[in-house]
């Protein structure tokens, strides 16, 4: 990083040769690392991870194919490298970066958690593949969940919910809207092959504290922060939809701070497609929203991926940074992929930039980067830097020994079950048949009537008017302990009240048959 405030990208090639560098201040207006596979996408992410590390911003990248961990350790002073940082008129210096291993299945890293209320409908739909009518009727789930304050935190309480759901169709379809058996089963179904996925090691507590992403080292060096996605890849709507989830929590939490000096946080997307595909209007509507808005919170995004037509135009337009590697145009949709690459640049009439990006080599690539007015530069044909941490992935040893001085080391590792949904569904129907058998012993003739008077003024079962009670005379809805002490009460002052009852009459007719 210069002292300008400006991250030093790499160096461009033509008459007027210029250090190519990333305005930090301008960082937040997000960005796009494109380019086929083999042409230097992640050396490039690597470059950018490791100047923001050194300005004090944190990062966060999905490893895709575990060559990104190389950043947690030193890189080697290889002959190449020592040619491309002379050429560049700067001195190689080895270096490692503050990192933070992260995992969803726990294995690589941190786990990451998250509650299935937080991941919500709208994601949770997709994450399922759900049709437009179970989507729907998974948004009712949620209502009535929220509407009895029963928190959904892992699979088995939104399956206790949905059970819920199917047990009373009637009632729920009356208030909301048609929800169907078959309806339920599918959503069940699909649950069911989540689960065998692995997914449900994602849902639960304790759920990631998104600050933990932001943190710095005692140099005042960012972390990087690394999520282990090869194992994830085989699952892309799982990886799309947890990343979507992180930026719509980075939006919802963090408070608006306008233009800053540098970001607060870079998050990287590779896979960028993965996001796309086959995703409804209302998901690429709030894709768009997100990082149309998230750049207020101080939050810069960065799409990787191989071709630009994977991004929407109305997404690709708001990615201001650009680093074009080379793409290949064997095909008519290849051919429209370098078109499109090459219109979205500020053209140089010193090259032609669609023939420039089928003919860049590795480690190559055009660059634009906005200016201190915020418009793009001319694209450049550069030389992209080298990486002063290690290319190339480390050791299950070497990842080991840093996620043991991690230090985050012991708050995420263990899951905890707190009381939730499925919890509270089960005493619910506890509950319900304490009081349906209650109930029903109060049936038993005369003394049963009089037990039933009786346990009605020794336990209460009307509200009573006055404080405690909503404008409509009813109580608010009671919490679980409310509920459990309740109806005990209830139920005891039934049994005594029948017991009472009974005697009294026994008395009664008795004294009538003496007479």
């Amino acid at each position: 990083m210069a002292d300008d405030g400006t991250l030093l990208v790499g160096k461009s090639t033509g008459p007027s040769a210029k250090p190519e560098v990333l305005t930090l201040r301008l960082a937040n207006r997000h960005g796009l690392v494109a380019g086929a596979t083999g042409t230097g996408k992640t050396v490039t992410l690597q470059v950018l991870a490791e100047g923001f590390s050194n300005a004090g911003v944190p990062v966060f990248a999905a490893d895709i194919k575990g060559d990104l961990s190389g950043i947690a350790a030193a890189g080697e002073a290889k002959p190449v490298f020592v040619k491309r940082a002379e050429e560049l008129g700067i001195t190689y210096e080895p270096d490692r970066f503050p990192t933070v291993f992260w995992d969803l299945f726990g294995e690589q890293g941190h786990p990451i958690r998250c509650t299935v209320s937080e991941m919500g409908p709208l994601l949770l739909a997709r994450l399922l593949e759900l049709n437009d009518t179970q989507e729907g009727v998974l948004n009712i789930a949620f209502r009535v969940a929220d509407e009895n304050h029963w928190p959904v935190i892992d699979l088995k309480d939104l399956r206790a919910l949905l059970n819920f759901c199917s047990e009373n169709l009637r009632e729920i379809s009356g208030t909301y809207g048609n929800v169907s058996a078959a309806s339920v089963g599918a959503i069940q179904r699909q649950l069911l092959v989540l689960e065998n996925q692995g997914a449900d090691r994602f849902f639960g507590e304790p759920a990631l504290d998104l600050a933990d992403f932001m943190r710095k080292d005692r140099e005042g060096r960012g972390h990087v922060n690394i999520l282990a996605a090869d194992k994830l890849m085989q699952r892309p709507k799982l990886y799309a939809s947890f990343l979507l989830w992180m930026l719509s929590e980075l939006f919802e939490q963090l408070p608006e701070v306008g233009d800053l000096d540098r970001p607060k946080l870079v998050f990287f997307f590779d896979e960028a497609h993965l996001l796309f595909d086959d995703a409804p209007k209302a998901l690429l509507d709030a894709v768009e929203q997100v990082v149309r808005l998230i750049r207020s919170k101080g939050v810069g995004v960065y799409f990787v991926t191989q071709n630009p037509l994977d991004v929407p135009e109305t997404v690709l337009g708001q990615l201001g940074n650009r680093v074009q590697h080379g793409l290949r145009a064997f095909t008519p949709r290849d051919q429209r992929a370098v078109r499109a690459a090459a219109e979205t640049f500020r053209q140089n009439p010193g090259f032609d930039v669609a023939k420039a990006i089928t003919e860049l080599g590795v480690g190559e690539a055009l660059v634009s980067f906005l200016e201190a007015k915020g418009t793009p530069s001319i694209v450049e044909r550069a030389l992209i830097a080298p990486p002063q941490g290690r290319v190339g992935p480390l050791t299950p040893a070497e990842r080991a020994e840093v996620i043991a001085r991690s230090p985050l080391r012991g708050k995420y590792d263990e899951a905890v079950d707190n009381e939730s949904a499925y919890e509270m569904l089960a005493a619910r129907k506890g509950l319900d048949a304490d009081t349906a058998e209650a109930a029903k012993e109060s049936e038993g003739g005369l003394g049963g009537l009089l037990g039933g008077v009786l346990g009605s003024l020794l336990g209460g079962d009307e509200a009573p008017k006055g404080k405690g009670a909503t404008r409509s005379g009813r109580r608010p809805r009671p919490g679980l302990v409310e509920q459990v002490v309740s109806n005990a009460a209830r139920s005891m002052a039934r049994s005594v009240g029948k017991q009472v009852g009974d005697a009294i009459l026994r008395n009664v007719l008795g004294g009538l048959t003496k007479k």
